[in-house]
């Protein structure tokens, strides 16, 4: 009879297979958005279905389940340490959801999210949303009959909580709404003010910027945030998509952008964001690689770490004190007329808009809130694919005083949904939530970090949000690490406050 360290070594093998063909997953993922020739869409959506057939047949292997019987019966459990029980139920969590699925289903729901994915981009460039929509339903179905098989496991009462638990651990539709009823009123009040303030010049955010400025541009902030792409020891890498993403596994994570020769921001934006993503990721602990604790503890942990650095930092007033002498020398002519107040005001522009990619600070929220109450509604029944386009523009039309022109700047817009990812999105607006509560910790235990970035170091920040996020991985529940991080539950004000107190002295 196996012992209980014999066991408890079984599960950190079967781990680390897993996490060995997930890496791989991701990389054909990487090459099927950058590299991949227009052919290999069939092949690429193979290749990626039979991984994850792999993946399934070994999170579903009996075997898994007679060793995680045999450790949590063992006389000796209780003595396990809190990283050794916490691998053992994220082990059970994985194997007890995997077991829910058919392996048909699985299969099924990999091959669409990849032809999903990619008949939403040839819909999107067409403007033609009745080309996507049955791609859509089909990818709707699937999902929901996944969430329909995993909400008892999952302790869940609609098919949407089951859904949000994949990216938000806990987390409940009703807990959300909740939150994000509170986030819109201090989002609307905020946004009112900053509204009522003269409106700053912005236009030169349209000049040309050649894309080889831009990726020197990139280069240089991905120097300023740490990320490491040129060196013998690089982790990381910058390639271009349409829409950005970040992927990998600790020491090979590669992000994305996509240069406007005439929106230079937006690929410094996506950069700093991408690049957040990139640091929490090669930032958890190499002790805890390959095992069930060595992935971040959610989808909003993990936008928090990319907005902070995306917004917190890269749109601060310290961040441009430093960085403007840098961009001045990289762009040259194109705009020297153009101060460093002038710029900072642009960078954090605020009006309302279309492209939740392309939000300000302010609004980015409601942009959140509408793709969150759509699925909440098309889960529960309350809306049909086909009312999608409608409901989406509508409430564009409430929240934001926007109105969408076609549907590929309304409805589809987003790849996510092509790729079946429902629940994901009110991870970023939770993200937002995160960072306020984490920002009070942060001025309290570093209270010259703001200081530090005017003067171009970025090091002792990194190394807070190391020390405070990044080293906990998945050893907590979401709500659990931001308690025992800054002893707070998660509140909303926080965030609303430093909105008002940022904008305050922008606007000033």
């Amino acid at each position: 009879m196996s012992s209980l360290k014999d066991n408890y070594e079984k599960v950190l093998v079967h781990s680390k297979e897993l996490a060995v063909v997930g890496s791989a997953s991701s990389i054909l993922y990487w090459d099927m958005e950058t590299k991949m020739p227009p052919r290999g869409v069939e092949l690429k959506s193979q290749q990626l279905a039979f991984l994850q057939k792999i993946s399934h047949q070994m999170l579903t292997s009996p075997e898994s389940d007679k060793v995680l019987k045999a450790i949590e019966s063992h006389k000796d459990y209780d003595g396990l340490s809190q990283v050794e029980k916490r691998n053992v139920y994220l082990a059970r969590k994985m194997y007890d959801e995997a077991t829910k699925l058919p392996e048909e289903l699985v299969v099924e729901i990999t091959k669409q999210q990849t032809v999903g994915v990619n008949v939403w981009k040839k819909a999107k460039a067409a403007k033609n949303w009745e080309m996507f929509k049955p791609e859509l339903v089909k990818i709707k179905e699937l999902t929901e009959k996944k969430a329909e098989l995993l909400m008892d496991i999952k302790e869940a009462k609609n098919p949407y909580d089951a859904l949000i638990d994949d990216f938000e651990p806990k987390m409940t539709a009703d807990h959300i709404t909740r939150i994000f009823d509170e986030m819109k009123s201090g989002l609307k009040k905020v946004l009112d003010r900053v509204l009522a303030e003269d409106t700053p010049d912005v236009s030169f955010l349209d000049r040309s910027v050649p894309v080889g400025v831009q990726e020197k541009i990139g280069e240089s902030i991905a120097d300023f945030i740490l990320y490491d792409i040129k060196s013998d020891k690089a982790g990381g890498r910058i390639d271009t998509t349409e829409h950005p993403f970040t992927t990998g596994y600790y020491t090979d994570v590669r992000i994305t952008t996509h240069y406007h020769e005439n929106m230079f921001m937006s690929s410094i934006y996506s950069i700093l964001h991408e690049g957040g993503h990139a640091l929490y990721e090669q930032g958890l602990p190499m002790k805890w690689m390959y095992q069930p604790l060595g992935y971040s503890t959610s989808y909003g942990v993990h936008e928090s770490m990319s907005r902070f650095i995306e917004n917190m930092v890269g749109k601060s007033p310290e961040f441009w004190e430093y960085y403007m002498p840098v961009f001045t020398k990289l762009t040259g002519d194109i705009f020297k007329d153009v101060s460093k107040d002038r710029l900072l005001k642009a960078a954090n522009y605020v009006t309302p808009s279309k492209i939740r990619i392309e939000a300000d600070e302010v609004t980015y929220g409601l942009h959140i809130v509408i793709r969150f109450e759509i699925e909440r509604d098309l889960f529960s029944g309350k809306l049909s694919v086909d009312e999608l386009p409608e409901a989406w523009n509508s409430k564009y039309r409430d929240y934001l005083g926007v109105e969408i022109e076609d549907d590929s700047e309304g409805v589809m817009q987003d790849t996510h949904w092509a790729g079946g990812s429902f629940g994901y999105f009110p991870s970023y607006a939770l993200g937002n939530i995160y960072d306020g509560v984490w920002l009070t910790k942060l001025d309290k235990d570093l209270p010259d970090w703001k200081q530090q970035i005017a003067g171009g170091s970025f090091k002792d920040t990194k190394d807070w949000l190391t020390d405070n996020v990044y080293s906990y991985a998945n050893l907590y529940d979401p709500e659990d690490l931001v308690k025992h991080v800054t002893g707070k539950g998660l509140v909303v004000k926080p965030f609303i406050d430093y909105l008002e107190d940022k904008f305050s002295r922008i606007y000033g």
